[in-house]
């Protein structure tokens, strides 16, 4: 298994965001996009996601083109954005088990919520959470349906710092088992051993 890129490039609204885009992961490593905000890495990432066509290049899944939009690859990942997509109607449980449902995953429901510190918030409708919680409901869908490849937009917002180690963990815990992650991060949350792309100013 392993994920690559060759020679991306991404133009939106006339203007070239990134070019000559390279990068090749096995299985166990990480991508670290850093840069400010608007350099990139959320344009990257979705287009990583098959949701944007790259105007270059071309990716690459155990060394087969991906095709755009591929279910196959949308099968084989997870992608976390700046939105929280829970339903306020449901509780934090109905909405991981629905999102996994969804995905056509195995759900490892009760593993998954006591991760992220959700077991007394199982029950509780996801209107009355707080961004935070909202935030970690989100990312318990990570361990809930696992797929090898895990896409993160700063998934450390709206974190404290001991729900921030058991986001690091999750991911250190899913390069153990031949996981590959690419996240975008001011810094808050901390990768080891990752390679780093540096989207600059």
């Amino acid at each position: 298994m392993c994920f690559a890129a060759d020679e991306l490039a991404c133009v939106r609204g006339g203007r070239l965001v990134f070019e000559a885009l390279s990068f090749r992961l096995a299985p166990g490593d990480a991508l670290v996009l850093r840069g400010p905000n608007g350099s990139g890495k959320s344009t990257l990432l979705r287009l990583l996601a098959g949701f944007l066509r790259p105007a270059a290049g071309i990716l690459r899944w155990d060394d087969e083109p991906v095709a755009a939009a591929s279910p196959e690859h949308r099968a084989r990942l997870h992608f976390v954005g700046h939105a929280d997509p829970v339903k306020p109607l449901l509780s934090v449980a109905e909405n991981v088990r629905f999102a996994s449902t969804v995905a056509g995953g195995a759900v490892a429901l009760a593993q998954a919520l006591r991760h992220f510190a959700l077991d007394e918030l199982a029950t509780t409708p996801a209107r009355f959470l707080s961004s935070g919680q909202k935030r970690r409901t989100t990312l318990a869908r990570l361990l809930a349906s696992p797929r090898p490849l895990w896409l993160l937009d700063e998934p450390g917002v709206g974190l404290d710092r001991a729900n921030r180690d058991r986001l690091e963990q999750a991911i250190a815990d899913h390069r153990a088992g031949g996981g590959i992650c690419i996240l975008a991060t001011h810094g808050d949350v901390a990768v080891r051993d990752a390679y780093v792309l540096d989207f600059g100013s």
